[in-house]
């Protein structure tokens, strides 16, 4: 069985290769840290997360970084 975090850093990983070959000068840029995208991930199915929720999370997320 693969693990939602599992699917979540391959779908990471492949966006970021394709985006940094694409937009080469993306590179030369300091992120969230070492790479593009942060560790967090978030996970609800499509009944369990109000827009709201996943507004407040993204805010969140991104006073963190």
């Amino acid at each position: 069985m693969i693990r939602p975090v599992e699917i979540a850093k391959t779908m990471k990983s492949i966006s970021a290769v394709h985006i940094f070959s694409t937009f080469k000068d993306l590179k030369k840029r300091r992120f969230w840290g070492s790479g593009l995208w942060s560790d967090g991930t978030f996970y609800s199915s499509v009944g369990g997360a109000s827009g709201e929720a996943v507004k407040q999370y993204i805010a969140t997320h991104k006073q963190r970084g």
